[in-house]
């Protein structure tokens, strides 16, 4: 499974995953002084139960650290990841 990584000028990111041309899984951030906002988290009902989200996250996460980004939870899913493991904890702020 293939995430493509959108980044745009204004600090807005977003890993995206795509079925037959639509766009049916992401999430999204705000980057700004070396942090990631997660701000959004979308899955459609064709993916949902397959751990989309936490693939999601986890591209987000590995991103942050290849960059040297932290991240901080804004969207629901994200809180509740960082709140049930420990495995965010290094890019936490």
């Amino acid at each position: 499974m293939e995430f493509k990584l959108n980044k745009s000028s204004n600090g807005q990111g977003a890993f995206e995953y795509e079925l037959d041309g639509q766009r049916v899984a992401e999430i999204t951030w705000i980057e700004q002084d070396g942090v990631m906002s997660m701000d959004h988290t979308y899955v459609s009902d064709v993916l949902r139960g397959q751990g989309m989200a936490k693939k999601l996250l986890d591209a987000a996460a590995n991103y942050a650290r290849e960059e040297q980004l932290k991240m901080t939870a804004v969207c629901s899913y994200v809180v509740s990841a960082f709140e049930k493991s420990k495995e965010y904890d290094d890019i936490k702020v």
